[in-house]
């Protein structure tokens, strides 16, 4: 993943850095603008980048588990940092449709176009590459410049052909709305694996009716299911057996069907014999005995 985010960020910044240097040459306000969002996904694609470096550490006596959840706490950066990109728009393309500017449509659908040339590159080396929470947020604000190059090179031609300035903020916020949606659709998914939420393809009730079912099993409590990174999905519980001397072939079934049914790699069972004593703590769902 990461050679793929490094080239993206390549190109990203590089374009970034030639069109703030025709913005510069030439007085456009409008090169200068989308150089900002460019050199704004630039450093999205840096943090993504570090990252998924930090990520990659092992565990060690403080952080047992590792640093994962780094590249979560980027995603949430991301989102956040595009939440801000798309108050930026709503606020311009608002003033701009109160005070509507000559717009030179020519220069702007030439613009547009290489940009949005750069902009499909850059999303088709991240999109295929591992498809985390990180490199997605990574790829909402490249897809929110695509989405803009495009809203872009249709504003320009209409107002070449027509004069029609008001295409360009109405335009600008049908872009600012889609973008929304994706943010707050990964904000929500980030949020819920930093709260160690179920995953969402996981019903914790299913996995306690699976465990319960197996031999020797009579009912389970203190069920856990959550994420530790994207697709690293983990699991606690305890089990009540009836016969402890069975436990190692038991824990071998419940492991390859969690594994084989669910995708859950990591497990932890801790056996407890039926009539034992129970802890004395409220069992984080409700036992399920077995019928």
């Amino acid at each position: 993943m990461s050679p793929r985010l490094g080239w993206a960020l390549l190109l990203t910044f590089g374009f970034a850095l030639v069109e703030l240097a025709g913005g510069l040459w030439s007085g456009s306000l409008a090169l200068m603008s989308d150089a900002g969002h460019m050199f704004l996904d630039s450093f999205a694609l840096a943090l993504a980048l570090f990252a998924g470096w930090i990520a990659r550490r092992p565990a060690s006596l403080r952080h047992s588990y590792g640093l994962k959840r780094a590249e979560v706490i980027a995603a949430v950066l991301n989102g956040l940092a595009m939440l801000a990109v798309i108050v930026l728009i709503v606020v311009e393309a608002i003033a701009r449709l109160q005070h509507p500017s000559p717009v030179a449509g020519g220069s702007v659908m030439l613009i547009a176009f290489v940009g949005l040339v750069v902009n499909v590159v850059v999303a088709t080396v991240i999109s295929r590459g591992e498809r985390t929470l990180n490199a997605r947020a990574a790829l909402i604000h490249v897809l929110g410049d695509l989405l803009g190059s495009i809203a872009a090179l249709i504003a320009g031609a209409v107002i070449h052909f027509t004069g029609w300035l008001p295409v360009d903020p109405i335009l600008s916020l049908v872009i600012a709305a889609l973008i929304l949606v994706s943010t707050l659709s990964l904000l929500r998914e980030a949020l819920h694996l930093l709260m160690e939420g179920v995953p969402e393809e996981i019903a914790l009730d299913a996995v306690a009716r699976a465990l319960v079912t197996l031999p020797g099993v009579r009912g389970v409590h203190d069920l856990h299911v959550w994420t530790i990174a994207s697709g690293q999905v983990a699991l606690t519980a305890h089990l009540d057996v009836t016969d402890l001397a069975e436990w190692p072939h038991l824990l071998e079934r419940a492991r390859r069907m969690l594994h084989d049914r669910f995708d859950i790699e990591h497990v932890t069972l801790q056996p407890e014999a039926v009539g034992g004593i129970r802890p004395p703590y409220r069992p984080a769902i409700k036992i399920v005995p077995k019928q």
